[in-house]
């Protein structure tokens, strides 16, 4: 547990102890992902002090959010207990209401193969997929590249190489619909302040290969409304 009392008896002051700590909810949030090294989650966490990144990952564990286990091939690894995995649409309710307030990115913000793949399972709109042909999206943020599945209601997201996939992952398979390069003004996309056309005028996105009228569809399918 974090050393941090609050001193009250109530289930958010527990939360908060458990994971209102610097950086805490990042982890959780790249594990939400997939099972992490150590050395995955400081690659993915490029500002966190070693020490830090030890030290929220005891607490995590001996709240009983987090565990380390064998992986087959990988050594040991980091991963989401069943506890830890009920965090997920809180995880995914947090990113929808914090996406209202982000803004455009500062000097030396980056994005990662994590937090672009928990920002699509945020925006993704499941009743809007299900009316829609499957459509494989491969999706270029700076240097990360994602393969994002949508088959009627599911969604799927892999990490395309190089780099290789991250541990429990799997490079998707055949050819993407659509591929397209984009900044991370993709969010106005998202958002609705952009239309697809716009953000191509703009240059916020390049369509690299495939159908270009296909990122309609994309902005049909993962949209967070009510922003700017």
């Amino acid at each position: 547990m974090a050393s941090r009392s609050y001193g009250q008896y109530c289930g958010v002051t527990t939360a908060v102890e458990l994971l209102g700590e610097r950086w805490s909810l990042l982890i959780v949030r790249d594990l939400l992902v997939g099972p992490r090294r150590y050395t995955d989650l400081k690659q993915g966490l490029a500002r966190i002090p070693t020490n830090i990144l030890s030290t929220r990952l005891k607490e995590l564990q001996e709240g009983g959010v987090i565990r380390r286990v064998p992986l087959m091939n990988c050594g040991l690894v980091y991963e989401l207990t069943d506890y830890g995995r009920r965090l997920e649409p809180i995880v995914l309710a947090l990113g929808r209401w914090g996406f209202e307030a982000m803004g455009d990115p500062g000097p030396g913000d980056v994005v990662t193969a994590d937090s672009l793949t928990i920002a699509l399972r945020t925006a993704f709109r499941p009743d809007a997929a299900a009316v829609m042909p499957p459509t494989a999206y491969d999706v270029h943020v700076g240097a990360v590249a994602l393969r994002a599945d949508v088959s009627r209601e599911d969604l799927r997201i892999a990490q395309l190489a190089p780099p290789a996939p991250p541990v429990g992952g799997r490079p998707p398979e055949g050819e993407a619909d659509v591929v397209f390069a984009a900044s991370p003004g993709i969010r106005h996309i998202i958002s609705g302040a952009l239309t697809p056309a716009q953000a191509v005028d703009e240059g916020v996105v390049r369509v690299v290969s495939g159908d270009e009228t296909l990122l309609e569809r994309f902005a049909a399918t993962f949209h967070i409304g009510g922003t700017s």
